[in-house]
């Protein structure tokens, strides 16, 4: 034959959103000067040591310098009246130097993501045990969690001194969010409860409350996520003069200043994103104010670096009261390749980073170069399964979709996977052959006999399973014809990113040995995520990884969301059922799948905790029985590099998008020494 070439977290998932602490942060550093030098803590935030001129020492020395020049206001006038504050991870930090990192392409802003824009109103626990406030200080919920009150920080600011108000919020969600211009798709499904959209209303300055049409049970948890970010990054004082029902004054010529098609284009431009494009206000425009920690200074597509400076008036401090961030500057060099990064990583150039370079075939190297690297490793605990292999239920090719539907056909491509040797080579032996299901963490929904579910490595048995989807006759090179006696072949396509190329290449040989005509497709990950959009991929090979966020993402159980790659038309039908906008058009799924669907609108409609687990329980049951996506094994532990100066890094921490790893464990609390 042709070869191709070569637990206890169900608690924290459903935290009581009845019952919300206010926030203590954690994060780390050491002192400026040594420990016995070091400040004092103010007692409150209004108390802070000066120096003899009256200048705080608890902030940066170059802010310092600036308050002396009368360039920037004094720190008590730049902090909130009661700042958020960060426990280090091991000691209190001293301000200065750069963090070096990196970003992969021209669209790679997952990273920027995870590092530096963890602003949302909500934030995971450093480890992941449950929701607390970030930007907001507190929040409350009604009985049924239909109705939530955020209280902000009085003093609170933007990036530039304008005040952080609760009318900054009910400005994205009014005037942006519902806005059919500038979000034609409607609002974000996690952000609809019943029939009407959310109401927001700035109760004043510092209290919003937003009420839902029926209880919203995930509301909280969802804020945490990467899809949180979205409520606190459009400043209202600086968005709406590219608005057209705020700016009567000038709005042409702005829309003929930045060469904007309309003014929709602009505002999009300069306080959202534009859509078929990777352009994102937040890295694209270095004039929008923000409360990040550090600012941007050189913009993405502006040189060879995306530079981010420390940010005077961010709103955390320390357990002494040293305003937060310690580092001065961040800046990601953007490189073309995976290769360029590894070796970069091996030369001690990068400082801390856990993404691109960090497979396991890279391990070995990166271990034997620690020494003169000047890093070590801190771990990422990944939950569920490695790689999920995505056959396309809603191909377009009426031919190709009444064979990948057909489950003995993907059970067979199932017992056709030598798992064991995939785990072998690629995870060094690290794993256990393992279906697309609940791991034995997640002992509240872990099922022993899915776990292992048509993973035994067995070729006869394959074939049986071919021959029930109608599957018997062979051609020349031993490849199965279709049921219709013609040639049957499908395309695996996946990316280099995160080592899905060498996952899908030996599935690729396997199946082949199987007598299955498979090819190989690598592509880049832009035009991976092209195709899948579009709905024009045979098998799509990404991770199929899934763990606490289980109930915010259950992408492999249902389709979901844009990523459940196995049935994008499905999708569609749930999350956009016009179809407006959308690169595949919505088709109407299965009984099933529209009873699944329903389960999980249930689950976000209740604020019981019970109820919800019994719900998603029945969900996957369902998925179970369905076996949309097929497994291949769980997850070794993952790995991240931290040069040995840079410091308060957790030497072990969650490792998921929705985490966003590292972002929880509070990156403005890093620090370098020697600096």
């Amino acid at each position: 034959m042709k070869k191709s070439k070569p637990i206890r977290l169900i608690a924290m998932l459903l935290i009581a959103i009845l019952a919300v602490g206010v926030l203590t942060a954690c994060g780390g550093a050491e002192p400026a000067a040594p420990a016995e030098e070091a400040a004092p803590a103010a007692e409150d935030s209004g108390e802070e040591m000066a120096a003899d001129d009256g200048v705080s020492p608890n902030q940066a020395p170059e802010l310092q310098e600036m308050v002396r020049n009368g360039e920037l206001p004094p720190l008590a006038e730049r902090l909130p009246v009661n700042p958020a504050i960060v426990e280090p991870v091991e000691s209190i930090g001293q301000y200065g130097g750069t963090w070096n990192t990196a970003l992969v392409g021209g669209s790679d802003t997952a990273w920027l993501v995870r590092t530096v824009s963890y602003i949302h109103l909500m934030g995971w626990s450093p480890q992941w045990e449950g929701v607390v406030p970030n930007a907001a200080e507190s929040v409350s919920a009604s009985a049924d969690a239909s109705e939530y009150t955020f209280t902000f920080r009085e003093g609170m600011k933007w990036s530039d001194g304008e005040p952080f108000t609760a009318h900054d919020l009910a400005f994205w969600w009014n005037d942006q969010i519902l806005n059919e211009d500038l979000s034609p798709g409607g609002t974000p499904g996690w952000m609809r409860a019943g029939e009407a959209d959310a109401i927001f209303e700035a109760i004043d300055d510092h209290t919003l409350k937003i009420t839902f049409d029926a209880p919203n049970g995930l509301f909280l948890q969802n804020l945490a996520t990467p899809s949180g970010s979205i409520f606190t990054r459009v400043p209202k004082h600086y968005c709406s003069q590219f608005h057209v029902d705020y700016n009567t004054e000038n709005l042409d010529e702005l829309i003929a200043e930045n060469n904007a098609n309309d003014w929709v284009n602009l505002y999009q431009m300069k306080c959202a994103s534009v859509p078929g494009t990777p352009s994102d206000s937040r890295w694209f425009n270095a004039d929008l104010p923000t409360l990040m920690p550090w600012k941007v200074t050189v913009a993405y597509g502006e040189g060879s670096q995306l530079i981010l400076e420390r940010n005077p008036y961010f709103w955390k401090v320390d357990t002494e009261g040293n305003q937060l961030p310690y580092i001065d500057r961040v800046v990601y060099d953007i490189l073309e390749d995976r290769e360029v990064l590894l070796l970069k990583v091996l030369n001690g150039e990068i400082d801390m980073m856990s993404r691109h370079f960090n497979t396991n075939d890279n391990k070995a190297v990166i271990a034997d170069n620690r020494e003169p690297g000047e890093y070590e490793f801190f771990e990422t605990r990944s939950i569920g399964n490695t790689t999920g292999f995505h056959f396309n239920l809603n191909h377009k090719d009426e031919r190709m979709r009444e064979i990948f539907n057909d489950k003995n056909f993907r059970i067979a491509m199932s017992h056709c996977l030598n798992r064991q040797e995939i785990i072998d080579v690629l995870y060094i032996g690290q794993g256990e052959p393992m279906q697309s299901a609940i791991p034995k963490d997640m002992t509240e929904f872990y099922d022993e006999e899915w776990y292992s579910l048509y993973t035994e490595f067995d070729q006869a048995l394959a074939h049986q399973y071919l021959a029930d989807a109608g599957m018997t006759e062979q051609d020349d090179d031993g490849y199965f014809l279709g049921p219709d006696g013609e040639p049957f072949s499908f395309i695996v396509q996946a990316t280099e990113a995160f080592g899905f190329h060498d996952r899908a290449e030996m599935a690729v040989n396997q199946w082949q040995d199987c007598g299955v005509n498979a090819q190989l497709s690598i592509v880049d990950r832009t035009l991976l995520y092209q195709r899948k959009d579009a709905n024009e991929h045979d098998v799509h090979v990404w991770g199929a990884a899934t763990g606490p966020q289980i109930f915010l993402d259950p992408r492999h159980f249902f389709p979901f969301s844009r990523e459940s790659t196995f049935a994008q038309a499905w999708v569609t039908w749930r999350t956009n059922p016009s179809g407006a906008g959308a690169m595949t058009q919505p088709e109407e799924p299965p009984d099933i799948v529209k009873h699944q669907m329903d389960l999980y609108a249930q689950i976000l409609s209740s604020g019981d905790q019970a109820k919800q687990i019994e719900l998603m329980k029945e969900i996957l049951a369902i998925a179970k029985d369905q076996f949309y996506v097929i497994g291949t094994s769980s997850s070794p532990p993952g790995y991240g590099i931290v040069k040995n100066n840079f410091h308060n890094v957790p030497t072990s921490m969650p490792g998921s998008w929705q985490y966003p790893t590292p972002a929880p464990t509070q990156p403005e609390q890093y620090w370098i020494s020697g600096e």
